[in-house]
């Protein structure tokens, strides 16, 4: 390919956790095997989102504070891209950035770790479980309202740490963390997508850049899964289309079959007590559109009025 040949080096920046090490480390060596002659180095960054971890993210701004210290680096020439987890990426990038490929999906779906119980139906009531989520809190306390939800944040390890010291009884987290940390033997039970309708992006890297590099758009083509990428297009565009956010239970998973995609959607109360559910099936190519028409579906069913009320709150 002939932009290998004319970048000699490229700087990843990736925030410094675990699993933002691990996701930069293999695009790392996806790009050292696809480009041998390529030198490429990390460039290791604490952002705001990781230093407060004290507070729910929606109450700080939401996931956007995981990715502006990585735009700086790449609008200040520090970095040439981003490794992202697709669900952490705000659903409208800035002016001057684009998302070049995304790879293929891990296991989309949230993950039941505990020390004691094989699943939620163990639990019995009054059992603590931690999320950082607002989209899985609204979904558990729905389905499992004999259940107390609190808050957990910080990274997987620092999660699995609190759960270990039994501040939790159970937590919940996402299975592609923790399979690509190695630590897949900690899932008790994958929580169906009729249980806990994943995040849109859930599972997905991407690759950010700014949009006037050409060169490494070319260079980075060949890491984009098409299937991943249309499913994620769509679930992204509901959620932009409802402006999605930290603050709104939200989800959005699409899957994919032969070239065509099925979109589930979700809009509910914190408290669980009012759920929308909506979905529909479009081809690749308009996964855009199928993904605002099942937004504007979860509107006719009632999604606009939780919005409202969440709004007011």
């Amino acid at each position: 390919m002939s932009a290998s040949t004319n970048l000699r080096k490229v700087v990843i920046a990736t925030r410094e956790s675990p699993l933002a090490l691990w996701q930069a480390e293999f695009v790392k060596s996806w790009l050292e095997q696809t480009y041998p002659e390529l030198e490429v180095a990390l460039l290791g960054m604490t952002t705001q989102g990781d230093r407060i971890l004290d507070v729910t993210l929606n109450k700080i701004g939401g996931k956007g504070l995981f990715v502006k210290e990585l735009e700086q680096a790449l609008q200040d020439g520090r970095a040439d891209l981003a490794v992202h987890s697709m669900k952490d990426v705000p659903m409208v990038l800035p002016e001057g950035f684009s998302i070049a490929a995304i790879g293929e999906r891990e296991d989309p779906r949230d993950a039941f770790v505990s020390n004691q119980y094989a699943n939620l139906d163990e639990l019995p009531e009054g059992a603590i479980v931690g999320t950082s989520s607002l989209r899985r809190e609204s979904q558990l306390r729905m389905r499992y309202p004999h259940l107390t939800i609190k808050p957990l944040r910080g990274n997987v390890n620092t999660r699995l740490r609190k759960l270990d010291d039994g501040e939790f009884d159970a937590i919940i987290l996402a299975a592609a963390g923790l399979k690509r940390l190695g630590l897949g033997d900690r899932i008790r039970s994958e929580l169906s997508p009729e249980i806990s309708l994943p995040a849109p992006g859930q599972g997905a890297l991407g690759l950010e850049i700014r949009s006037d590099r050409a060169d490494l758009a070319e260079l980075l083509a060949p890491f984009n899964h098409v299937a991943t990428a249309a499913a994620v297009e769509a679930e992204r565009a509901l959620s932009r289309r409802l402006n999605g956010s930290c603050q709104i239970p939200l989800a959005a998973y699409a899957t994919s079959d032969d070239g065509f995609l099925r979109l589930r959607g979700l809009i509910a109360m914190p408290d669980g007590s009012q759920v929308v559910t909506a979905e529909s099936n479009g081809s690749f190519s308009a996964a855009d559109g199928l993904g605002r028409t099942v937004a504007d579906l979860l509107c006719t069913e009632g999604a606009r009025e939780i919005l409202k009320q969440l709004a007011h709150d």
